[in-house]
């Protein structure tokens, strides 16, 4: 079985695309579609790499991606952020939440395959 990645994200369509291309690619993808309890679905999953919308229900991706860091079972693993908002304030908000990795929507699945290789170190 391929890695875990854990892809919280409330867009359907992106859901889907994402999910597709991954598991194409040997990836164990799981998925889960609001804030306000996603640091229970990191845990109950324990992914390899987390992909991360900033605007979710219920909570921010920046405040998600804190919880992420602030605990040591999963400060390490890579996140992916994806978002709409391309301002150059927002990539340095995610940076400095932690984020392995920032994409702006819309964006190519080639593109999200190789970020997600790239962080995977595959």
């Amino acid at each position: 079985m391929g890695k875990t990645v854990l892809l919280i994200e409330d867009e359907p369509n992106i859901i889907e695309a994402v999910s597709f291309i991954l598991s194409r690619d040997g990836w164990d993808v799981k998925t889960h579609a609001n804030g306000h309890d996603a640091m229970d679905a990191v845990r109950r999953r324990t992914p390899d790499l987390i992909i991360l919308d900033v605007m979710l229900p219920g909570k921010s991706g920046y405040d998600i991606l804190g919880e992420i860091r602030a605990d040591a079972d999963f400060a390490t693993v890579p996140v992916l952020m994806l978002t709409a908002r391309g301002q150059t304030r927002d990539r340095e908000m995610a940076e400095r939440a932690g984020a392995s990795r920032y994409m702006t929507k819309p964006f190519s699945n080639a593109d999200v395959l190789d970020a997600v290789r790239a962080l995977a170190g595959t």
